[in-house]
């Protein structure tokens, strides 16, 4: 049985982890072990906060809501409560561009659902 030399697919593979830590901090990019440790982790921290940034802008859109709900004298969760009893569907990334960028509509459905509440 002839002998299988394997270099070629050994570096082959090496270099695709490698290629893939180009750019990290120290020997994070040049030594083959931890280099593909490092990618291991930040594949996987990116696979994570992929999901972490759809937290993260819903947390921020719902604390702009509440800002301009409250300045108008109305609480966060009675706001959303009125848009769900009038059907108005809008979501809170919009609800949140409203208050920001066309607060006289906003402060328009705050009072939609003000006058609805009475």
């Amino acid at each position: 049985m002839a002998r299988v030399k394997g270099g070629v697919t050994t570096r082959r593979r090496r270099k695709k982890w490698l290629k893939l830590a180009k750019g990290y901090y120290g020997h994070k990019h040049i030594a083959y072990k931890t280099a593909k440790e490092q990618v291991m982790n930040s594949l996987a921290y990116a696979y994570r906060d992929r999901r972490n940034r759809k937290r993260n802008f819903r947390r921020l859109w719902i604390a702009r809501i509440n800002a301009a709900t409250r300045a108008q004298g109305m609480s966060y969760s009675l706001f959303i409560n009125g848009l769900k009893k009038l059907n108005i569907d809008l979501n809170r990334k919009m609800l949140s561009e409203l208050a920001i960028h066309n607060p006289n509509e906003f402060n328009a459905l705050i009072s939609l659902v003000q006058k609805n509440n009475k």
